[in-house]
């Protein structure tokens, strides 16, 4: 639900860079597993993938230049299905800059249209996409047999309801306490306790 933006002694962006970006879906994941090697500015961002308006992702593609190179830990973490890792790839090319996968040991740049390079991106990213709907499709099906066992317990709870209160007790701002705990507001209404 946030995005970070990480400055490596940048001051300015008047020259050639590395920028890296990495993405995961979840709170409880971190980025450790997403090593990009040296880069000067890296975006970071905890959203799923799903959803087209990610932040960090939309201020890379501002961000970058011509000359510049962006690294991605692997295909799947930039985009959500096939049409979105195109569009991406294209607005960073038209960009005059390139985009590395670290896993899938692709490059794509501006000077070369290699159609092979095309080809083999649509095919990783149309594997990429079936994966996850395979995955979700595994995900209902194992809570619809856990429901008619009765044994579904539902998602488990992520936010400490105990520290929202407690933090709200000292902060009286819901604003203050979703920053500090780096979510958003709509949570900290939803945990805290009814005062009377």
């Amino acid at each position: 639900m946030f995005h970070l933006i990480l400055d490596l002694n940048v001051t300015n962006h008047e020259r050639e860079m590395k920028v890296g970006y990495r993405r995961v879906s979840t709170t409880e994941q971190n980025f450790d597993r997403q090593e990009l090697g040296k880069v000067e500015k890296i975006f970071e961002e905890n959203f799923s993938g799903k959803n087209a308006d990610r932040a960090a992702l939309n201020e890379m593609l501002s961000f970058v230049r011509d000359g510049d190179e962006v690294i991605v830990y692997s295909i799947d973490r930039l985009a959500r299905d096939l049409r979105d890792l195109e569009t991406i790839v294209t607005k960073i090319k038209e960009k005059g800059a390139s985009i590395s996968f670290i896993t899938e040991k692709l490059k794509f740049d501006g000077s070369s249209d290699n159609a092979l390079d095309k080809l083999l991106l649509q095919i990783l990213g149309a594997f990429a996409e079936f994966e996850r709907k395979i995955i979700r499709s595994r995900q209902a099906e194992g809570i619809a047999r856990a429901r008619e066992r009765n044994a579904y317990k539902g998602r488990q709870a992520t936010i400490d309801r105990a520290e929202i209160n407690k933090l709200y007790a000292e902060l009286k701002s819901v604003s203050k306490v979703a920053k500090a705990m780096n979510i958003c507001r709509n949570s900290v209404y939803r945990n805290l306790e009814k005062v009377a």
